[in-house]
């Protein structure tokens, strides 16, 4: 490990964790600088195991003498930077409550095609811009049983720090990648490779998610909308099936990612 030790919170090499929002870290113009930052030792090993490149880390001095220290050492002699909590806290502006942050190479982009490769289940986020909720379906889909995850361009990015650590690193297991000009040729796009596409939408032609219509077919993308909104009428109109989660007490809908591990469970290939 190369231990550095926080001497000035200011210094240019920690702009990543401390200074640098989130655009820049994409970095849009340059996208082979690109970087993110992965909170937590279980998420920063689930991300080496899958082969992204660790660039520098950040952790409080006590966890040298465990996780910690185990992982750096897996990182080679990449710059590690620690202090004592109120350091890092002065620093990153919240308490590190996990203790470990490191930062990543973003790795490139994968196509549609590629994250549709031999997949019979994957999930449509449409304009899902919260952090939370792009996590959580990342959880969810990784847990029960999808095989990528594509998002339109006004979606949340899901290596935005909270919405990787909300996933518990499991935006870094299951693949995804952006789908271009939602729905038309998007969705032609899903249904050319052989999709049926499952829209999820309080809308009064949707059959229930049970029906055994569904049970059946064999390459399923299920879609989801917005946070308030939900999906465009566009899209709705467009998708092969319209479904809906049955909803007691007066309730009318669930949140996007509860409504997400709700479809993914009841329609995981069989």
């Amino acid at each position: 490990m190369r231990i550095v030790e926080l001497t000035d919170i200011g210094a240019p090499e920690l702009d990543a964790y401390a200074r640098l929002t989130e655009a820049q870290l994409r970095n849009r113009r340059e996208p082979e600088m690109g970087l993110f930052i992965v909170e937590s030792v279980k998420a920063i090993r689930v991300a080496l195991e899958a082969g992204y490149e660790p660039l520098s880390m950040l952790m409080e001095a006590r966890h040298l003498r465990g996780q910690g220290g185990a992982l750096a050492e897996r990182c080679g002699p990449i710059p590690v930077y620690t202090g004592p909590p109120e350091v890092l806290q002065e620093l990153t502006g919240y308490r590190v409550d996990r203790g470990v942050l490191c930062a990543m190479r973003r790795p490139k982009d994968r196509t549609v095609a590629e994250v549709c490769a031999g997949a019979r289940r994957v999930a449509v986020l449409e304009g899902v811009v919260d952090a939370v909720n792009v996590g959580a379906i990342f959880r969810s889909a990784a847990a029960l049983g999808m095989d990528g995850v594509l998002l339109t361009e006004t979606c949340c990015d899901p290596l935005n720090r909270r919405a990787v650590r909300v996933s518990m690193g499991t935006v870094l297991q299951v693949p995804w990648a952006y789908v271009e000009r939602w729905p038309g040729p998007g969705l032609d796009a899903l249904r050319e490779m052989g999709f049926q596409t499952a829209a999820l939408a309080l809308d009064e032609r949707a059959i229930d998610i049970d029906d055994g219509r569904l049970a059946g077919i064999g390459r399923l993308a299920v879609v989801l909308g917005a946070e308030g909104d939900g999906l465009s009428p566009r899209t709705v109109a467009a998708c092969d099936w319209t479904v809906r989660i049955p909803m007691q007490n007066g309730v009318d809908s669930l949140n996007v990612a509860a409504a997400g591990a709700v479809a993914f469970w009841q329609l995981r290939a069989r």
